[in-house]
């Protein structure tokens, strides 16, 4: 049953690209698959089960197509390929990597890399307001910073508006020095270390003195109506329901929002709700609004970000279940029964 084998044909420069670092991702592949992975004079044989072995052999020409389009194969896309594989979903890869919204000022294409990215774009292309909801490293405020800038330069919109809440991560970082401009833009950086990626330094001074493009913190939206404009509001879990409400009353004619949030990672005083939790139990169901759910197998950074992100929702969720235990045990109620 074993002994079952596939050839396939693979240019030596995908070759190299593919295997990895002293073959270090077709390694992980011949762990997960079960499967014995060999190359010859351009050909690469599996062999193992034949289910595995074709599974196997379907990633390995994903890759191939990805490599040969001048993608970098790096540990992550060799991780959600196995990911896929497994699943049988055998050409999500492809089509993800045929979508590409934009390129950086370095020439780098922008595409989705995970499934849920890629619905995550669909659903800002087909809705006028998106909530992103998901943890770190996912790439919720980089692709709608993409996307902005690509309806901005195809003139789908007339200005690009960047805001977050200006709230400290859990410090108090005191009195800062400088004017107001100043005193904010520690709190817009991320916003502004995207911009530069994507648009460059040069082309992004030009449009933020034009005023064509703006990034201000939350409490500047108050009292204006913002037509024609691509607004992206980021840490939307740092609002409150009325800064929420606030922030989307202002959306006028012609404009698209994306809404982008961490439940896990809130900076609100104890005891405060979060206008992100209240607008997606008050807004489900509403036409031209979408909201997508990310998780810890769309985090696009370093590995073992996505370990630590798992890692942290598998301790939440079991911390969750024995407080629900404690709440239901019989002591409890009867206790709650003889106060009442």
């Amino acid at each position: 049953m074993n002994d079952f084998a596939v050839r396939l044909d693979m240019p030596t420069e995908h070759m190299q690209k593919i295997f990895g670092m002293q073959d270090a991702y077709v390694k992980k592949m011949e762990r997960d698959f079960g499967v014995t992975i060999t190359d010859r004079n351009g050909a690469v044989t599996i062999t193992g089960r034949e289910e595995m072995v074709r599974r196997a052999e379907n990633v390995l020409r994903q890759l191939t197509i990805l490599s040969g389009r001048g993608n970098e194969i790096e540990e992550q896309s060799v991780d959600y390929a196995i990911t896929l594989g497994m699943e049988e979903k055998e050409k999500a890869l492809e089509q993800m990597d045929a979508d590409c919204i934009c390129h950086t000022v370095n020439g780098k294409p922008i595409k989705p890399k995970t499934l849920g990215q890629k619905a995550y774009v669909d659903a800002i292309r087909d809705n006028m307001l998106v909530f992103a909801l998901g943890p770190a490293g996912t790439g919720k405020t980089y692709l709608a910073m993409a996307m902005a800038i690509t309806a901005f330069k195809n003139d789908e919109v007339g200005r690009i508006i960047l805001t977050r809440p200006a709230i400290e991560a859990g410090e108090k970082l005191g009195f800062l020095p400088g004017d107001l401009q100043s005193k904010v833009d520690p709190y817009l950086r991320p916003l502004y270390d995207a911009l530069y990626q994507i648009m460059g330094a040069e082309s992004f001074a030009k449009n933020m003195e034009k005023g064509l493009i703006e990034v201000a913190p939350l409490a500047y939206m108050r009292g204006r109506t913002l037509d024609n404009a691509y607004i992206i509001l980021d840490e939307a879990q740092n609002t409150t329901p009325a800064q929420m409400k606030m922030f989307l009353t202002r959306i006028g004619f012609g404009s698209k929002v994306v809404v982008t949030g961490d439940n896990s990672q809130k900076d609100l005083p104890p005891g405060t709700r979060s206008g992100l939790d209240v607008a997606a139990r008050v807004l489900k169901g509403i036409d031209d609004i979408a909201f997508c759910s990310l998780t810890s197998r769309d985090v696009v950074r370093h590995p073992l970000v996505q370990k630590i992100v798992q890692a942290y929702e598998n301790f939440e969720a079991r911390e969750e279940r024995s407080r629900l235990r404690e709440k239901d045990r019989p002591g409890d109620r009867n206790r709650r029964g003889r106060r009442r």
